[in-house]
C-alpha cells in the first residue's frame, strides 16, 4: 500500500524507528484514504483508484488533510470515516479509514452529510486569467461569465462570493481558499474540450441560451432595428440580412454570419453529450 506523508513532516525509516520514542519528535499517526471517481485526477498515479496511507502529526481536520493531498474541498461531496458520514471539521485521530467522494449525480445521499453547497439558483461563472477562450465560449452559449486577464486569486474569490459565481480555474490553489463555496477545476487544456467538460460536469445541457450574450464584454444582446445601423454595416451584410443584435454593454453589433451553422452543430453536440455517455 502506498504511503503519503504530511507536507513538511520528515520521513522516519528503519524497522526499529519509533518517532514517539525519539527526543523532540512528534507522534506520527496514519489513516487509510481512498479517493473515488474524478477525485483521482488530483493525485499522482500511484495513489489513484486504490487505498493509500497518509501520515500526519497532531490532530488535523479531515478538510486540511484531504487538501494537503491535493483535493480542493469544493470538489468533495461526501466524506466517510470508518463508514460514517462526517463534515469537514472532523479531527483525525489515527487508524481511521477515510473514503472521499465527488458530486453524486444519480444517487440520493440526503440521509448523510452532504458537503458540497446546493447548486446556485442562477449559473454564473468567474474564470481565472488562464481561461479567456473558455470564458468567450461560455458567453457564446449564454452563460454570464466574468473574465479579466488582470484578476488575482483574491479578486476572483471575492467576485465569486459577492456575486455567487462558480470559479473556473486550472489552478487548484484557488479552490483551496477557505471561504470559497463553488468552484471547478478544469482538467483539459483545449478550449472546446474545456467547454464540453464544464457543461457535462455541472449538468448544464438544458441551460444553454446561445447567442444571447456578448462574447467580448459579457453584456446581454438585444434586437436592434436595421435602420438604426445605417452606415455602420458592411455593404454586403446590409444588402442580405435584416436581423441584428447589439450588446447593451459595449455596443458591438452581431448578425448571422457564415460560421453560425457550424457553431449550431457544435452546440447541438453539447446538448446531447450526456445522453451519449
Amino acid at each position: 500500500m502506498a504511503t503519503l506523508a504530511q507536507p513538511g513532516v520528515p520521513w522516519w525509516t528503519g524497522l526499529g524507528d519509533r518517532p514517539d520514542r525519539l527526543n523532540h519528535s512528534a507522534l506520527r499517526r496514519t489513516v487509510e484514504i481512498r479517493l473515488y471517481a474524478e477525485l483521482n485526477d488530483f493525485v499522482a498515479r500511484e495513489f489513484r483508484k486504490r487505498s493509500f496511507v497518509y501520515q500526519f502529526t497532531g490532530q488535523p481536520s479531515i478538510k486540511d488533510a484531504v487538501e494537503a493531498i491535493g483535493v480542493p474541498h469544493t470538489e468533495i461531496d461526501l466524506l466517510l470515516v470508518n463508514g460514517e458520514s462526517v463534515n469537514f471539521s472532523y479531527l483525525l485521530r489515527g487508524r481511521e479509514r477515510v473514503a472521499v467522494y465527488p458530486v453524486f449525480e444519480g444517487l440520493d445521499i440526503s440521509p448523510v452529510i452532504r458537503l458540497r453547497p446546493a447548486p446556485l439558483r442562477v449559473t454564473r461563472f468567474v474564470a481565472d486569467v488562464h481561461l479567456g477562450r473558455l470564458a468567450r465560449h461560455l458567453r457564446l452559449l449564454g452563460f454570464d461569465t466574468v473574465y479579466r486577464n488582470n484578476l488575482d486569486d483574491s479578486e476572483i474569490v471575492a467576485i465569486s462570493l459577492a456575486e455567487r459565481r462558480i470559479v473556473l480555474t486550472r489552478d487548484r490553489g484557488i479552490l483551496k481558499h477557505g471561504c470559497l463555496t463553488h468552484g471547478y477545476w478544469v482538467r483539459s487544456c483545449i478550449p472546446r474540450e474545456q467547454v464540453a467538460e464544464v457543461i457535462k460536469a455541472l449538468q448544464l445541457e438544458s441551460k444553454l441560451r446561445p447567442f444571447t450574450r456578448c462574447s467580448v464584454c459579457n453584456g446581454c444582446l438585444t434586437s436592434v432595428d436595421k435602420a438604426k445601423l445605417a452606415g455602420c454595416l458592411p455593404p454586403r451584410v446590409a444588402q442580405t440580412l435584416d436581423t441584428f443584435f447589439r450588446c447593451e454593454g459595449c455596443g458591438k453589433v452581431y448578425w448571422r454570419g457564415s460560421h453560425v451553422d457550424s457553431l449550431c452543430r457544435w452546440m447541438a453536440g453539447l446538448r446531447g453529450s450526456r445522453r451519449e455517455d
